[in-house]
């Protein structure tokens, strides 16, 4: 999975860690632990093990914020493919949009809320409890991170949680949840811009806000921010458009009555393009499909007698395609089935033709090109 790596389950969910997590992972340990060394009585590998310790309930803290997102996903009937850590903080998986801009809120929110939860918790620990030295330091750091966490995923912008939180505004307000996408896309587009701005002004010692860490956030959130945009305007697109618009042309599909002579003069001879074909009925519906291979298991003086109907083969676990059904969604259907082609079907169950994904990438570019965003 992209070279990450998976370590386990949680709540049914597949966990796993990219390796630029075990960067930070010690890099922090490093940084917080010297810190640690200074306290009186912390001799030895005690503060680096403590700084390990910290660098871990920090990554918790992050897991945590994760599975805020997911366990509301999963309450909608959304399945979370999995929660990854990496270099920038952690990603849930999630297998598709919440169905109103209510729910994309719940789910958006509830990632930051988790987070503002254990700041209380820990803050309570650190005023309510006897705690000193160094527990009470890497308590108060639980604390601020997670504080520092929810705050920064509110920021109004994609890909943070504050951008999905608006995308669901606008959406609520425009009925159009592409638009929202696009709104909160252009923010996080502004966001990113201004952190690596602070973060070039800082490295060269013009501005005393910001360090290298900021360019690197600022470069995460501009290159996420303009897939969302560009992915926005696609799925639009394809919102616009049902699968009878992307039916092939001369799709492959013959008629049952045809003999196999006038078959193979009619759609195999000089024409080559395909060497398998649906058949329908006399009323149009799929009765199931022939290979054109197939047909030399029957003697080329029989041809002009033998039907196709007497070669065809059944199609099974075959999903028939609405003819109304959005593009949208029947590129989602073409993913999850991971099949590079599909019948396309009227609501009678007629066939009116194949639907492949290079029909649709095709009629896309067809399209006048959008306004970049």
């Amino acid at each position: 999975m992209n070279g990450n790596i998976r370590v386990g389950n949680l709540f049914g969910i597949p966990f796993y860690v990219n390796p630029s997590w075990f960067l930070v992972l010690g890099l922090v340990t490093l940084t917080y632990g010297s810190e640690l060394s200074l306290f009186p009585g912390l001799t030895g590998i005690t503060p680096w093990l403590l700084g390990l310790v910290a660098s871990l309930l920090l990554f918790a803290s992050v897991l945590a914020h994760e599975l805020g997102h997911s366990l509301v996903a999963i309450q909608q009937g959304i399945e979370v493919k999995s929660i990854t850590l990496f270099l920038f903080g952690g990603l849930a998986n999630l297998e598709k949009e919440s169905k109103t801009p209510s729910e994309a809120f719940l789910v958006a929110i509830a990632g930051p809320a988790v987070s503002l939860l254990l700041f209380g918790l820990f803050t309570a620990i650190g005023i309510g409890t006897p705690i000193s030295g160094a527990f009470a330091a890497i308590v108060s750091l639980l604390a601020s991170i997670n504080l520092i966490l929810a705050l920064f995923n509110l920021l109004p912008g994609l890909p943070l949680d504050g951008g999905n939180v608006v995308k669901s505004l606008v959406w609520k307000i425009t009925g159009n949840q592409y638009k929202g996408v696009l709104f909160a896309s252009r923010i996080g587009q502004f966001l990113g811009w201004l952190a690596v701005i602070v973060g070039i002004l800082a490295i060269l010692g013009i501005s005393s806000i910001g360090n290298f860490w900021t360019l690197l956030i600022g470069g995460f959130l501009l290159q996420n921010a303009n897939n969302y945009a560009k992915s926005a305007q696609i799925q639009e697109k394809l919102s616009g458009f049902t699968a009878a618009d992307a039916v092939i042309p001369n799709s492959p599909v013959i008629d049952s009555n045809l003999t196999l002579r006038e078959f193979a003069n009619e759609y195999v001879i000089g024409k080559g393009n395909w060497r398998k074909f649906l058949v329908t009925d006399e009323e149009g519906k799929l009765m199931g499909a022939i290979a054109v291979d197939k047909m030399r298991d029957i003697p080329t003086s029989q041809w002009n007698e033998v039907k196709v109907s007497a070669i065809v083969q059944p199609v099974e676990n075959t999903t028939l395609i609405d003819s109304d059904k959005s593009l949208l969604d029947v590129l989602m259907l073409l993913e999850k089935e991971d099949t590079k082609q599909l019948p396309v079907v009227r609501e009678n169950g007629v066939v009116i033709g194949l639907l492949e994904k290079a029909s649709i990438i095709r009629l896309l570019e067809k399209q006048p090109q959008a306004n970049p965003v």
